[in-house]
């Protein structure tokens, strides 16, 4: 999308307004979100907020909401703050950093920028024709979908600080291992030619250069409606199932069958992760209700992280520029990398 500059005249100023009188609504919104679907489903359509039916409808509608307007407000404003640094600038920013120093900033940047798991085929082409080498590439791939801004405000609205403090630690700690250990296996011969052969030459580093407030405001209003358009589904679907479990599942029922002392209850919900597709969004009510119900928190996080990290989707996009070596390398240092996490969880929450 292409915005044109205005100056910084009353455009600006009703732009400044808008954005304020709209976080004053958002905010009336997330605090009233519970009573008002309490009252709605207990006292307007008398379900019983304690039985099955009603608490699931109350679930579903409660989170619903309450993570549209966690998704908006956190989309809105990372957009805006993302308006000031293009891809561009990012491809520069890893162009030519060392192996180590290299992989944790590149990690680190992963976190703040847009790409998901079905952006990989486009990023490994762009970074690896800028001549971003391989194993720094990788941690920025891994750490941009999994320790993702959106999953770090949704895991501390969900669980508090000290889990989405230990989230990021572990996610960014994968990503900087996963790409050292891959770049130090020198695999550069397993990616496919023709992405050496892209020209990235000639591609102004700092688009964004002139843009107003107005402008980047616009801009972070586009994203929220686009990203929204993509996931509303998979969110949908993953607060249903999330309903589902919170309203019937049984209490105890994972705690028995997958417990912090069940040693296969980690890989397994690694396994069951990677046939799906969604990001960290669509999935964290699942992981709520699953947790809710026992589940240990380590093995619903493994989960998470191998839903957005190794999906099977991801791993088909990939092999468009990833022989099979490499592609099968890239998936076992991953997995290994969330398991790790996965047993680390269970033990030390």
């Amino acid at each position: 999308m292409t915005v044109l500059a205005r100056p910084p005249d009353r455009t600006t100023s009703r732009a400044w307004w808008l954005v304020l009188a709209s976080a004053v609504l958002w905010l009336a919104a997330y605090v009233v979100n519970r009573p008002f679907w309490e009252w709605v489903v207990g006292a307007l359509f008398g379900l019983d907020l304690e039985g099955r039916v009603g608490s699931a409808v109350e679930f579903f509608f409660y989170d619903t909401v309450k993570i549209g307007l966690l998704l908006t407000g956190i989309i809105f404003v990372i957009t805006v703050l993302r308006s000031f640094m293009s891809v561009e600038r990012t491809r520069a920013l890893l162009g030519g950093r060392r192996e180590g120093a290299g992989n944790l900033f590149a990690a680190g940047l992963g976190v703040a920028t847009p790409f998901c798991s079905c952006s990989a085929v486009p990023a490994f082409i762009g970074f690896v024709a800028a001549g971003v080498p391989l194993g720094v590439t990788m941690s920025f791939l891994i750490a941009s979908p999994m320790v993702n801004e959106v999953a770090i405000v949704l895991l501390f609205g969900m669980f508090g600080w000290q889990v989405a403090a230990i989230y990021v630690a572990a996610g960014l700690t994968v990503a900087v291992l996963a790409g050292w250990v891959i770049g130090r296996l020198r695999l550069e011969g397993h990616i496919e030619p023709f992405v050496f052969e892209t020209t990235l030459r000639g591609v102004p580093l700092n688009p964004s250069k002139g843009l107003s407030w107005a402008d980047r405001f616009e801009i972070g209003r586009e994203e929220v409606k686009t990203i929204l358009r993509k996931i509303w589904p998979y969110l949908l679907v993953g607060i249903g199932v999330g309903a589902v479990i919170h309203g019937w599942v049984p209490e105890g029922f994972f705690l028995e069958h997958a417990g912090p002392d069940d040693a296969l209850a980690v890989p397994v919900a690694v396994v069951l992760g990677i046939p799906l597709y969604s990001n960290a969004a669509g999935i964290l009510p699942l992981v709520e209700a699953l947790h809710a119900k026992g589940l240990a928190m380590g093995t619903v996080l493994a989960f998470m992280m191998s839903v957005v990290a190794l999906s099977l989707p991801e791993m088909i996009l990939l092999r468009r520029v990833l022989r099979p070596r490499l592609l099968a390398v890239f998936a076992g240092v991953v997995a290994i990398g969330i398991l790790a996490v996965g047993f680390l969880f269970n033990v030390i929450l």
